[in-house]
């Protein structure tokens, strides 16, 4: 049982925690926009442009995905497809990878994702938004892109990295003595 001084620190940091969320908001809320242009995409559909993502929403969110071959992607994608209609509830929800639609559709379709997927191979797209290794490889992350009058804007972005807010498993994690103890995903978890 844990004794009350440790649970009060736990819980003074935590508050912490919540009051620097707010401080990053206001930070990214006064940052500038980032006018980009209207990407084509690969869908199993045929292509499709980056304003087309937005069906109905004037925010749409974009996650960059290193591709089939990368379990932490796939760790990510999985946590989302979870909470994919809640999402889609306040804005437009799109994957996006270098992974051809076919190969998208495959893999997707084993794991039950529910969430529209893209290919950016042949574009610029997630070099231009960053997610781009410097050894040629891909990196995780999110882009968040507004409609405004006629423009599509990026307004906020984030990278992913093991430990990250953006996969609770983490965090759930961190309850346990020891943690996560150097776990890490695979594709085919048991």
């Amino acid at each position: 049982m844990m004794d009350k001084d440790t649970a009060s620190t736990l819980a003074a940091y935590r508050r912490e925690l919540a009051e620097l969320h707010t401080k990053i908001r206001a930070v990214q809320a006064a940052a500038g926009p980032e006018e980009v242009q209207d990407y084509g995409f690969a869908t199993g559909d045929g292509p499709v442009r980056l304003s087309a993502l937005f069906g109905a929403r004037d925010d749409l969110i974009v996650i960059h995905n290193m591709g089939v071959g990368c379990a932490y992607c796939t760790l990510w994608a999985d946590g989302f497809n979870g909470v994919y209609h809640h999402l889609a509830s306040r804005a437009a929800f799109v994957v996006s990878s270098p992974d051809a639609p076919a190969v998208q559709a495959r893999f997707a379709a084993g794991r039950g994702w529910r969430f529209p997927m893209v290919s950016h191979a042949g574009s610029s797209f997630a070099e231009d938004m960053g997610y781009r290794a410097e050894n040629g490889g891909w990196l995780p992350g999110v882009s968040v892109f507004r409609r405004e009058q006629g423009r599509i804007v990026r307004v906020s972005n984030a990278r992913f990295s093991p430990g990250d807010d953006f996969c609770i498993l983490w965090h759930v994690f961190d309850l346990l003595p020891g943690g996560a103890a150097g776990w890490k995903p695979q594709l085919n978890q048991a």
